[in-house]
């Protein structure tokens, strides 16, 4: 009579599954790589809490009963599922297999993403990446809330549970009218800064802020603050302004290509001394145990970066 409470294992199920595909006690034994008296107990116990025979036993051959034929295929199935659930577990898919949701900041993502995705893909074919873009102190909010996996943000961030790992420096450059009396400049000191109308963006924007940061070191803040009442959402409307001869402004050395090729523009690099640069780096929650899928997110990421500068 079948025990209504009865719940097979899978030692149980692996072993029913086994004898039914090899039809011999002996070479199922050997392939489970136990005794035979131990693979003939699981069986019976089997077979007991369910209240059927699954396998007709006899002197010369193995038999599976119409009963053992029906339920096999779900025997199997419940293997296959529980492999299937350690491997997903175990992230034996393989480095980067699998989802993973990526924060990244709107000034980075335009010129990173495209580099960044082609590698992804050819290094790593399991991978299945989601993005959201978003400003820093959102990705934050996301991290921590679990929305998000990983970001790529300018560091450093001081939050709560959150760990970074810098991955590159990357300068900034002054865009200008090509009129502009610095147009022709080999190098930008922050002095320089002051004879600029600078255009930001708004509010919320790591790449203002920072920019506000060079300014405050310049020594030209209030100056920057009262040029700043136009103000855009994207560095496209920005340098679609400067073009227009409204300002210049400060672009990450990625952006240049994507958004400097309009004539009109002049591009001027800052001196190395200036210290006129942000870093970029990957921030994830301290508790997450996914070193090498985020190690291997900053190499392409550095990479990308590395071609980003280089196409320009």
């Amino acid at each position: 009579m079948p025990n209504k409470e009865y719940k097979p294992t899978l030692a149980q199920l692996r072993t029913f599954v086994t004898i039914a595909e090899h039809k011999h006690f002996g070479t199922a034994a050997a392939k489970l790589n136990i005794s035979q008296p131990s693979l003939s107990q699981a069986l019976v116990t089997l077979e007991a809490g369910l209240g059927v025979q699954l396998i007709e036993r006899s002197t010369r051959k193995v038999i599976v009963t119409p009963k053992g034929q029906a339920v096999l295929p779900y025997a199997k199935a419940a293997l296959d599922a529980s492999e299937a659930f350690v491997a997903h577990a175990r992230g034996s898919e393989g480095t980067l297999g699998g989802p993973l949701t990526i924060g990244i900041i709107p000034t980075v993502a335009p010129y990173l993403l495209p580099h960044l995705l082609r590698e992804m893909h050819e290094l790593y074919p399991g991978a299945a990446p989601r993005f959201v873009e978003d400003q820093t102190d959102n990705l934050l909010a996301k991290l921590r809330e679990g929305a998000i996996d990983v970001a790529i943000l300018a560091t450093p961030v001081d939050t709560p549970s959150v760990k970074t790992v810098d991955l590159y420096r990357e300068p900034f450059v002054a865009v200008t009218p090509a009129s502009h009396s610095l147009a022709g400049e080999e190098e930008l000191s922050l002095e320089d800064l002051a004879q600029l109308e600078l255009l930001l963006l708004d509010d919320g924007h790591c790449l203002r802020d920072q920019i506000i940061d060079l300014c405050k070191l310049a020594g030209t803040y209030e100056a920057a603050a009262a040029q700043s009442v136009t103000r855009a959402a994207s560095l496209a409307t920005v340098v679609q302004l400067v073009v227009a001869d409204m300002g210049s402004t400060l672009l990450p050395q990625s952006a240049v290509t994507a958004e400097c090729s309009r004539p009109g523009l002049a591009v001027v690099p800052f001196d190395e001394d200036a210290g006129a640069q942000r870093t970029i780096g990957l921030a994830f929650r301290a508790s997450a145990a996914r070193d090498e899928d985020f190690e291997a997110l900053g190499q392409l990421v550095t990479s990308a970066y590395a071609s980003a500068v280089e196409t320009g």
